[in-house]
C-alpha cells in the first residue's frame, strides 16, 4: 500500500489534504522505510516530505497558511513524527533530507499557544539531540544534522542540554575530522553552542572550566591548520566578550595557557599570529599578574619582543593594533627592567 496524499482536483497541490491526514501519511511512509533498498517506500516518503515542505514553507506563488502550519506542528508532536524525522534521516535520499531539514527549521519555531511545541517535544526527548550530535560521524548526513542542530541551539533549553551532555565532548573530536566540510560545519555548531546564550554558557564554563580548557588547548595546538586557525580566532573573540570576563580573569592567571599562546605567536600563519597576540596582550596587560606569569614574561622577554616587533602587519593596517603592540612592548620592557633592578 502506498502512503502518500494526493491533491484534490479543485484544490491544487497546497490543498491536498488536511493537516491530520498529511501528518498521518508522512508518519506511515516513514515507518515503512527500513533502508534504501525499499525503493517504493522511499518514493512515497520523499513525495510526502516534499508536499509537507511546500505546505510549511510555501512557494513563489503561495504563502504558507499559518493556521495549517500550527495544526501540522501540533500533530507532528502528538504522533511522534519528529522522532521519525531524526531516526529515519540516514535512510532517506539527498532531496528528501534537504526537504526534511527545511521542515525541521519551520517546525521548531512554530508556536502553539505560548509554547514552541516542537522545541518542547525535544526537551522531553533529548536522546534525539544526542543522536544528531553523533551523526557527525556519518559523512552522508553530517551536514544535514549540523543544520538541524544549529536550529535546536537557538532554543536556550536545548543548547543547555547539549552543553551539559556527554555528547558535547564529541565536538572536540569532530573539529579534527579529515573531511574539511564536516570539520568546518562541526566548528560552526560548536561556536553557536558557546555564543548563542551568554548566561547559560557563562554558567557552564564556570562549572566545567578545567575540563573545557584542557580539551580546548588541544584544538589550538592541533596539527590541522583549519582547526588551529578557527579555534584560536574563536578563543581571541570569546575571552574578550564581557559576559566571559570572569572566565578570562581565571584563564590569564595560568602559566600553562600563557605558554600555549606564546607558542602560537611563532606560528607560520599570519592570521594565527595576530589572533594569538590578541590573547597574549590580555596576559601582559593584566594589572593583577601573578608572579609566575611575570617570571615567564621576563625570562622570555627578548624572544617575545622580537616576535611582537615582527608581527605581520601591512602599513597602516590597523592603528589600534599598532597602539596595542606598542603598549605591550613597553609593559614587557618595564617588567624586564624591574627584574634587573631586583637582581
Amino acid at each position: 500500500m502506498a502512503f502518500f496524499f494526493k491533491a484534490a482536483p479543485s484544490m491544487g497541490r497546497m490543498g491536498m489534504a488536511s493537516p491530520v491526514e498529511m501528518v498521518r501519511c508522512t508518519k506511515e511512509s516513514l515507518v515503512a522505510v527500513h533502508d534504501r533498498s525499499a525503493a517504493k517506500a522511499l518514493e512515497d516518503v520523499e513525495r510526502n516530505i516534499s508536499y509537507l515542505r511546500q505546505t510549511l514553507v510555501g512557494d513563489r506563488e503561495t504563502e504558507p497558511n499559518q493556521e495549517i502550519v500550527m495544526q501540522i506542528a501540533t500533530e507532528i508532536c502528538k504522533e511522534d513524527v519528529l522522532s521519525l524525522f531524526v531516526q529515519k534521516l540516514p535512510s532517506l535520499g539527498w532531496e528528501a533530507r534537504k526537504d526534511l531539514v527545511q521542515c525541521w527549521s519551520v517546525l521548531l519555531w512554530q508556536k502553539v499557544g505560548s509554547d514552541h511545541c516542537c522545541a518542547q517535544y525535544l526537551e522531553n526527548h533529548v536522546d534525539l539531540l544526542d543522536f544528531l550530535v553523533v551523526c557527525y560521524n556519518n559523512i552522508e548526513i553530517a551536514l544535514n544534522c549540523g543544520n538541524m542542530l544549529r536550529e535546536c541551539i537557538k532554543h536556550e533549553s536545548l543548547a543547555k542540554y547539549i552543553l551539559e551532555s556527554a555528547s558535547f565532548e564529541l565536538f572536540f573530536k569532530y573539529a579534527e575530522l579529515p573531511n574539511f566540510d564536516i570539520a568546518s560545519d562541526a566548528l560552526c555548531t560548536f561556536k553557536d553552542l558557546l555564543t548563542k546564550h551568554e548566561m547559560v554558557v557563562s554558567q557552564f564554563l564556570s562549572s566545567h572550566y578545567e575540563q573545557f580548557f584542557e580539551l580546548y588547548a588541544k584544538l589550538v595546538s592541533s596539527t590541522n591548520y583549519l582547526t588551529r586557525r578557527q579555534s584560536v580566532k574563536f578563543l581571541s573573540e570569546f575571552l574578550l566578550e564581557p559576559p566571559n570576563a570572569h572566565i578570562m580573569k581565571r584563564y590569564i592567571l595560568e602559566v600553562r595557557y600563557l605558554k600555549l599562546v606564546m607558542a602560537l605567536l611563532k606560528d607560520s600563519s599570519k592570521n594565527i599570529k595576530i589572533c594569538a597576540f590578541h590573547i597574549f596582550k590580555v596576559f601582559v596587560a593584566n594589572p593583577n599578574k601573578s608572579e609566575d606569569i611575570i617570571e615567564v614574561l621576563v625570562e622570555n622577554h627578548e624572544e617575545l619582543l622580537k616576535l611582537i616587533h615582527n608581527l605581520p602587519m601591512t602599513k597602516g593596517e590597523d592603528e589600534q593594533l599598532e597602539e596595542e603592540i606598542d603598549l605591550i612592548i613597553k609593559e614587557i620592557e618595564r617588567l624586564s627592567r624591574r627584574a634587573d633592578m631586583r637582581r
